[in-house]
């Protein structure tokens, strides 16, 4: 391990059999080849974000579910903490064209969070909302349900840094990492699609690593 980067890898990803069994494996890592197109692997953990890191007060700290569902509700990062929880393992891969392997994050399912909601039939997209300046990134709901996706307080056993997005971060390891909210504070379920900040800039609406969706069609 780099003293000056707690984060740096220095060994190889851990083997899938390694790994407890009620850990949730990404389906991604069982590719004989784990490295997307056009990405490389980095031993780091890079800092990206789109206006810096936002000051959160945890004690003031919570999340909205909202939208089309039949009961929105709010949790403290308290009462975020109480509800059933998840391990993950999985890649991460930036649209910048860089792949951290083998993270293991620790939160709550996506699937968990909207089922204590209820979602109305009519919802197909959601919209995910960061304390960023209002920072949002959309995605439809089937990648949101996807059984690896989750809210991550926790990464590789330690508390989620506020420049990686803590105190709680989106995490849907199937997309580009800028599908996975930074500094979350709302979920909202919608009939329609809502292009979010990157994704008005030229960026790719929906962001599948391995067909290499980037940039939408004018901005490629």
């Amino acid at each position: 391990m780099n003293a000056e980067d707690p984060k740096y890898q220095a060994g190889e990803p851990l083997p899938l059999e390694s790994l407890p069994s009620d850990v949730i494996i990404s389906s991604d890592t069982r590719r004989e080849n784990r490295i997307p197109p056009g990405q490389s692997r980095t031993r780091k953990w890079p800092i990206l974000d789109a206006h810096g890191t936002p000051q959160i007060d945890r004690a003031s700290w919570k999340l909205d579910v909202f939208g089309l569902v039949d009961q929105p509700y709010s949790l403290s990062l308290a009462e975020f903490q109480t509800l059933p929880r998840v391990k993950v393992y999985a890649d991460f891969h930036c649209v910048t064209r860089w792949s951290r392997l083998g993270n293991m994050w620790e939160g709550v399912s996506t699937r968990t969070l909207l089922e204590r909601a209820g979602v109305k039939p009519e919802a197909r997209y959601v919209v995910c909302h960061a304390y960023d300046r209002g920072w949002t990134t959309n995605l439809p709901l089937a990648d949101f349900l996807s059984n690896d996706a989750l809210l991550a307080d926790l990464h590789d056993g330690q508390p989620i840094s506020a420049d990686h997005g803590g105190p709680v971060r989106g995490m849907v390891p199937l997309l580009y990492a800028w599908k996975s909210a930074k500094w979350i504070r709302g979920i909202e379920l919608s009939a329609y699609d809502k292009p979010g900040y990157w994704e008005r800039g030229g960026y790719h609406n929906h962001g599948d690593p391995w067909t290499e969706e980037r940039f939408s069609g004018w901005f490629s």
